[in-house]
C-alpha cells in the first residue's frame, strides 16, 4: 500500500518546507520533491485531493524565500469585500478563513490597514491552524487608530503600529516612524524595507482593499489569492481599486490557477509572472 499524504500531513509538508534552504531541491520524504518555485512531485505517493490542493496553493508562498510578499482577498461574485456600513464577517466561509490562517501561519508578519482595524478589530493570530503567530503589523499615515483595539491592549503576539513620523505613538506598542510623501501616503516599499530591517521578510497583507490595491500598484506584491464567495452583496466596499487604464489591453494578465475551496473559490494569481495579451 502506497504512504498516504492527506491534508493534515500536507499543511506539516508546506510548514517543514518554508524553512528548508531556499534556492534548492526540497526532499521531506522518500518519494516527494518540492522544487524551490514551490512546484512538486510524488512518486509511489497516494496524495489526497485536499492535500494536493493544500500543497498548489501554499508550496509557492512557502519556498518564496526569506523576501516574500502574498496579499489576501475575499470577495463575492460582485466584487466587494464588506457592506456600505463595513460589515464583513463573514463573506467567505470557514474553509477560507482556515486558508488565511495558514498564510499567517507562512510569514513573518501580517499586515493590516487602519481602516480594516477599525471596522473589523482583528487578532490577526494563528487559531484555526498549528504554526506560529505571525508579527502583527498596523499601517497608519493619519492618526486614527483608538488604542483600545485588541492588536493593542491583548497579550497575543508583538504588535507594530507603523505611522507617520509627526504623529503621536500609542502607548505599550512597538512603534515604527516612516516619511509620509505629499499625498499624505506611505510608500508601501519603505514600509516592507522598514519590516525586512527587523527580520521580517515574508509579509502577508491582509486588508483593507485600500491597503492591497496600494501595494500592487507599488509592484510590491508577488502573489495574489483572492477568494470569491457565491453571494451578490450588490453596493458596499470594492476589493481591488487600481490606477485606471485606457484599453483592457494595459490589463494585467498574472498567472492564475483556481482551485475549489468550501463553497467558495479560490484565485491565486502570480504577480510576478504575467501572459500577453493575445
Amino acid at each position: 500500500m502506497m504512504p498516504l499524504i492527506d491534508a493534515a500531513y500536507a499543511w506539516q509538508l508546506v510548514r517543514d518546507a518554508r524553512d528548508a534552504p531556499s534556492g534548492e531541491v526540497f526532499t521531506p520524504v522518500s518519494g516527494l520533491s518540492i522544487a524551490s518555485d514551490g512546484t512538486w512531485q510524488a512518486a509511489a505517493l497516494c496524495v489526497t485531493d485536499d492535500a494536493a490542493a493544500l500543497l498548489n496553493t501554499l508550496l509557492p508562498v512557502a519556498r518564496g524565500g526569506p523576501s516574500y510578499v502574498v496579499a489576501q482577498l475575499g470577495q463575492s461574485l460582485d466584487g466587494r469585500i464588506a457592506t456600505a456600513s463595513g460589515h464583513s464577517y463573514y463573506v467567505t466561509g470557514e474553509a477560507s478563513r482556515v486558508h488565511l490562517h495558514r498564510l499567517r501561519a507562512l510569514v513573518d508578519a501580517v499586515l493590516i490597514g487602519v481602516g480594516t482595524l477599525e471596522a473589523d478589530d482583528p487578532q490577526l493570530t494563528v487559531r484555526h491552524v498549528s504554526g506560529a503567530h505571525p508579527v502583527r503589523v498596523v499601517l497608519e499615515p493619519n492618526a486614527r487608530a483608538s488604542a483600545s483595539r485588541r492588536l493593542f491592549c491583548d497579550d497575543g503576539p508583538p504588535t507594530w503600529h507603523l505611522i507617520g513620523a509627526d504623529q503621536t505613538a500609542l502607548p505599550g506598542v512597538r512603534t515604527q516612524y516612516l516619511t509620509r510623501s505629499d499625498d499624505g501616503r506611505i510608500d508601501p516599499a519603505s514600509v516592507l524595507a522598514a519590516l525586512a530591517e527587523h527580520g521580517m521578510g515574508r509579509v502577508l497583507i491582509e486588508g483593507g482593499g485600500q491597503t492591497i490595491s496600494g501595494f500592487i500598484a507599488a509592484n510590491c506584491v508577488d502573489r495574489l489569492h483572492t477568494v470569491v464567495a457565491p453571494l451578490l452583496i450588490g453596493s458596499g466596499r470594492p476589493g481591488l481599486s487600481l490606477p485606471e487604464i485606457e484599453t483592457l489591453h494595459q490589463a494585467r494578465r498574472p498567472v492564475c490557477r483556481d482551485y475549489p475551496m468550501g463553497d467558495d473559490r479560490l484565485y491565486d494569481l502570480d504577480l510576478t509572472t504575467e501572459i500577453a495579451p493575445g
